[in-house]
């Protein structure tokens, strides 16, 4: 008997044009968002953003996933990087400059009298759009009240179908968050398949990539 393999047991059937397509002939869309520090802003600032953000929540006729994650960073290239940088200095001043702050790190990560410290944490944020083979229209010489049928693997046409309805809401949903102060940027085929490796190697993934939103987006 072989062992069973983890892909088994996971819903993903596999990664296709920017979209998770699951055994269940569904498809997901996932959208990194940005961060706002929502406690710098005025009393006035912050009625405005949670009002639209329930607007927006309550303007959603589908599903909606939002996931925040925690990672730990590895900072260990960075002190190198200061560690490099300081030994390079002509000036004095900056020399004394560069290895104080390189000090203060390293004993921010490793605590008082070197005590543990705590451990330097990045957010991502990530909301995942659903959509499903029986939200579609129906296919050509059905009834709109027949369902279709789930046999073997998505056809061009439903895939195609599916992918252009599930666009729309990603769209939707962009525009929503970007009302209440947030920028959203759809994961491509290779930023997904990078993504799920590291959820599922968070070990490795301390010093791994992240998809980042490109400064662009953020003007």
């Amino acid at each position: 008997m072989k062992d069973a393999s983890t892909q088994q047991f996971l819903e993903i059937e596999e990664v296709r044009e920017g979209t998770l397509v699951l055994k269940d002939r569904a498809i997901r869309g996932v959208l990194m968002v940005s961060s706002q520090n929502f406690a710098l802003k005025s009393g006035e600032e912050q009625e405005a953003i949670i009002s639209q953000f329930q607007n927006f929540l309550n303007s959603l006729d589908f599903p909606l996933q939002i996931i925040i994650q925690s990672r730990r960073l590895n900072i260990t290239g960075y002190l190198d990087y200061l560690k490099n940088l300081e030994e390079q200095q002509k000036v004095e001043l900056l020399k004394q400059q560069t290895k104080s702050y390189r000090e203060f790190v390293e004993q921010l990560i490793s605590g008082p009298e070197g005590g543990k410290g705590g451990s330097i944490m990045a957010k991502n944020f990530f909301a995942i759009v659903p959509f499903s083979l029986l939200e579609t229209v129906a296919e050509p010489g059905k009834s709109k009240f027949q369902k279709p049928k789930f046999t073997g693997k998505l056809s061009d046409e439903q895939f195609e179908r599916m992918k252009n309805q599930l666009w729309q809401r990603m769209e939707f949903v962009a525009l929503g968050l970007r009302r209440a102060g947030l920028q959203a940027v759809p994961l491509e085929t290779q930023e997904l398949i990078e993504l799920l490796w590291a959820w599922h190697h968070p070990a490795e993934a301390e010093v791994g990539y992240y998809p980042e939103i490109p400064p662009e987006v953020l003007k």
